[in-house]
């Protein structure tokens, strides 16, 4: 393989990779990976050289990450002045060529707009698609048609502008039904002058440009100047039309303070992607649009967002001021140089809601997350972890279920052990399992482990509860103690491994072991996702069990020592109280106004409480 004029050609990809990718320059740039002659994949980097190299080092890799570094033949890069050049020409050559395995957000080409047809003598109003506004006659883009149906509707109700094509107009020869609702003033008839109706449309083009404050403003204006005028039919008329606007604003289903600003969000789950993008214009939802995309290959949810960024505005003029992203994003003054380059708007990219635009913003994460649950279902997203989990540990047979184990102590004291089951149609709670930890082994971890696992595999004779996997809580010492419970038995085909918290307790740093070593799971995999899902819910169940069993045990070794006290004095007493120490600092009066207690039932709680 050699390099000639940028290209690399191959001879042996696998051998000979190390030794070209040093020709590789060190400057930002966008690489091309080829397959068969064919683009499969289109990248950019602030450096060539470190990020190509990166696809084919010996480090794990995810399974797109590996197909793309498998099929790869060949390679050409570009060098740029810079990273906003190198992002720009990424975006050109992707939408060019668009190659399997990069983000492809396949959109309409076209987008509504609203249409005034201003050439004609009595104008109306439409919806129309377009691939750009041409000139001032059209408003938008609009996210969605039917957030133009409903602005013409607005539009209609408040102002009374015409609908109907020019065909039905010239030949009307009475008012048509939408004049009886009050959605046209009727000019094909002549019940409005000229001069009067092209005053509502000025005032309507007025609205679509402009916040609902401004308009009702201007109209509350035009009462006073009619009304002085003595023009009080007018004034009437413009009164109705200003209660109409404010109507509407009660009906509105989301209005908030934030004028314009257009929100993105993108949510990872099941190797689908999310994406959501709400428009909102003069404080409402112009409307929203949803992407979901399969099997996706990237390196960072940055690349996703700088994807969806470009191609929604690709087509468009109506780039506001403000642009939300649900997460933060380190490339956000890249963004906003590339917008600025490539569209001439000056954009403030954030990811900080104020109160004002924070439950819509929280709307995007949400529909982000909701576009993939809609596609797959539980028992999808079980067994997709599963199958994960049973490649990435070279198994034999599918994994039908896996037991999760925990033990739960305060300080050696009142020790529990759960076990919680999973299967492919995700918890199975009816099976859910807490053992009681003998005193003498009370805060010894791996003692506990092996205490329980020898109660728990005498109930494996039966296949419906016999696990393929045991899923213990903790690092090599408790895997090897419990792994030697499960070799001992005749269950020794389960398989056992242990998830290990990672440095300083942080989330998504945990490693998972086996009996040969380390499960190589990417931190975004599902199986990796699922099995601290399962930490997790073992955790969460040992805790309220141990917690239980203290209250308990507070409970039977005081209050019902007492004489005269039952069982339900006892729960009066503590639904009352709360606890034991609310009790004891109670006084007599406070301990007697529990019915059922007397003065020598009180002073007998006084004494015994410590």
């Amino acid at each position: 393989m050699g390099l000639v004029q940028g290209k690399f050609l191959p001879t042996n990809i696998l051998m000979s990779m190390a030794v070209e990718l040093t020709k590789v320059p060190s400057t930002p740039g966008v690489y091309k990976f080829f397959s068969n002659h064919e683009i499969i994949y289109i990248g950019k980097a602030k450096n060539l050289k470190k990020r190509v190299s990166s696809y084919f080092g010996n480090s794990f890799k995810d399974r797109k990450t590996r197909q793309i570094k498998l099929l790869t033949d060949n390679i050409e890069t570009f060098t740029t002045k810079n990273e906003v050049e190198a992002l720009l020409l990424e975006q050109m050559l992707i939408k060019e060529n668009k190659p399997k395995f990069n983000i492809l957000l396949r959109d309409d080409k076209t987008y509504p707009y609203i249409f005034f047809s201003l050439d004609h003598e009595y104008p109306g109003i439409y919806s129309k698609r377009t691939k750009q506004a041409v000139d001032s006659k059209f408003f938008g883009p609009f996210v969605s048609s039917e957030a133009v149906k409903k602005s013409i509707k607005e539009i209609q109700k408040i102002f009374q502008v015409r609908n109907c094509s020019d065909t039905t107009f010239t030949n009307r020869t009475r008012p048509c039904i939408e004049f009886q609702m009050k959605r046209c003033s009727a000019p094909c008839v002549k019940k409005i002058s000229k001069t009067d109706y092209f005053e509502d449309i000025a005032s309507a083009k007025s609205y679509l440009s402009s916040s609902d404050n401004q308009t009702i403003n201007k109209l509350t204006s035009d009462i006073e100047q009619a009304s002085e005028k003595l023009e009080f039919e007018k004034a009437a008329e413009i009164r109705d039309r200003l209660r109409r606007l404010q109507l509407l604003r009660e009906e509105q289903s989301v209005v908030t303070l934030a004028r314009d600003v257009d929100i993105f969000s993108v949510h990872a789950e099941d190797n689908y992607l999310g994406i959501c993008i709400i428009v909102v214009r003069r404080g409402k939802i112009r409307g929203t649009k949803t992407h979901l995309i399969k099997q996706a290959h990237y390196d960072s949810l940055e690349e996703v967002y700088q994807s969806a960024v470009f191609n929604f505005y690709d087509n468009q003029s109506d780039i506001p001021k403000k642009i939300m992203s649900t997460d933060a994003l380190k490339s956000k003054d890249l963004l906003s140089k590339v917008i600025q380059k490539k569209y001439n708007v000056k954009v403030n990219l954030t990811h900080t809601p104020d109160k004002s635009i924070r439950p819509i913003f929280n709307l995007c994460k949400i529909n982000a997350k909701q576009v993939i649950q809609n596609h797959i279902s539980k028992e999808d997203k079980y067994t997709f972890a599963f199958n994960e989990l049973k490649n990435a540990m070279s198994l034999k047979d599918n994994i039908k279920k896996i037991e999760a184990y925990d033990i739960s102590h305060i300080s050696g004291d009142h020790a529990v052990s759960s076990c919680v089951v999973f299967s492919n149609q995700g918890p199975q709670k009816k099976e859910y399992r807490t053992f009681n930890i003998p005193k003498e082994l009370s805060g010894n971890d791996v003692g506990s482990l092996e205490h329980v696992l020898e109660r728990r595999i005498k109930y494996y004779d039966d296949p419906n509860i016999k696990p393929d996997i045991i899923l213990i809580d903790g690092g090599k010492t408790q895997l090897k103690y419990s792994k030697s419970v499960i070799d001992k038995s005749i269950y020794n085909d389960i398989e056992v491994i242990s998830i290990v918290k990672g440095s300083n307790r942080v989330r998504a740093t945990e490693t998972i072991l086996a009996d040969n070593g380390v499960v190589e799971l990417d931190k975004y995999s599902k199986a990796y996702l699922v099995l601290q899902e399962m930490r997790d819910e073992s955790h969460r169940f040992a805790i309220t069990a141990q917690r239980k069993k203290k209250r308990g045990s507070i409970k039977k070794s005081q209050l019902d020592l007492i004489p005269g006290i039952g069982p339900a004095l006892k729960n009066k007493i503590l639904l009352k109280f709360k606890s034991l120490k609310n009790i004891k600092s109670a006084n007599i009066e406070d301990l007697m106004t529990v019915r059922g207690i007397n003065d020598k039932i009180a002073n007998l709680i006084k004494q015994n409480i410590k």
